[in-house]
């Protein structure tokens, strides 16, 4: 399965890189003429008499998806703050951090940091998708193919302007609203790959998008979130992250084994402030023993699982 696909459906706001949010979001709108049902993986940590949500989110939908389960709603009805991976709507920053680990700088072209080998295998994928070489000529590796994908799961359909944190903005535009984390540090993490990294990268990819299993594989994430269905999330992660190639091991060691205490610490203190957060990550943050459940169960927190 092509993890580089799960993690930007479940883990990295990153990939609201080619939308922006705006008051045209319908995700709102849609939820009035839908049944609610149970979707994601939602959490309740405690500590002290103090309380915080954890929901797991994917970063793309469909207008069926909302409303979302009463149990979300009403805990995110009870919190005093939305707390995301990065607010969506704060485009400066996310901007700055674009030009800073995204793009060439002014005299540098892509054409220079990838092999004759894997610059063909970009070309061709580029024509697949009807998208002239000069759009991505100043962009880096790691970015072309995140933005590949991003298209790719468009194409079938999932929309990004229906990812669940712009239903929850929509739904709590008179709480406090904060970041986990920041555009700066998640796009550095990929800018700290070297050149020969950042082609494997993108060549396992494009190798990936080329086969229609992995289109299917993707599917059966969005399903499993869609129907909470945590035994097949597990069960994805897990296939996901046993390949053996850079693609897996980077999102284990970086994206989810680094990410993952320092999510757990941020949630510890906004749990000492003694306001109730409603805290939406990415899924797969909230899966496995390494999760961001499981560790704050291990460090001594109530941690109980909704559904």
């Amino acid at each position: 399965m092509n993890i580089r696909i799960i993690f930007l459906l479940s883990a990295f706001a990153a990939f609201f890189l080619p939308f922006a949010y705006g008051e045209n979001n319908p995700a709102p709108a849609a939820a009035q003429a839908t049944a609610a049902a149970r979707r994601g993986a939602l959490y309740r940590v405690r500590q002290q008499g103090h309380t915080a949500y954890v929901f797991g989110t994917i970063h793309v939908g469909l207008p069926a998806f909302f409303p979302l389960d009463d149990q979300v709603t009403q805990a995110l009805s009870h919190a005093s703050r939305l707390v995301l991976e990065l607010d969506v709507r704060r485009d400066e920053p996310f901007q700055a951090a674009l030009r800073k680990h995204g793009l060439y700088a002014d005299g540098d072209t892509l054409e220079r940091h990838l092999s004759p080998a894997g610059l063909a295998h970009l070309r061709r994928a580029l024509e697949r998708f009807g998208m002239p070489f000069a759009q991505v000529t100043m962009l880096k590796p790691w970015l072309v193919t995140n933005m590949l994908v991003g298209l790719d799961l468009e194409r079938q359909g999932y929309q990004r302007r229906y990812g669940i944190e712009f239903f929850l903005l929509a739904q709590a535009q008179a709480k406090e609203v904060r970041e986990l984390e920041s555009a700066e540090y998640q796009m550095s993490l990929y800018d700290d790959m070297s050149d020969a990294q950042q082609e494997q990268y993108l060549r396992e990819n494009l190798a990936e998008l080329e086969e229609s299993a992995s289109r299917g594989k993707a599917r059966a994430l969005i399903e499993a979130w869609a129907s909470a269905d945590g035994d097949a999330q597990e069960r994805l992660l897990r296939e996901s992250l046993a390949e053996k190639t850079l693609s897996a091991d980077f999102t284990q060691r970086v994206l989810l084994d680094k990410r993952n205490p320092e999510m757990a610490d941020k949630i510890g203190a906004l749990l000492q402030s003694g306001e109730t957060s409603f805290v939406a990550i990415g899924l797969l943050h909230v899966l496995g023993e390494n999760g961001v459940p499981a560790l704050l169960r291990r460090r001594g927190y109530e941690v109980e699982k909704l559904y």
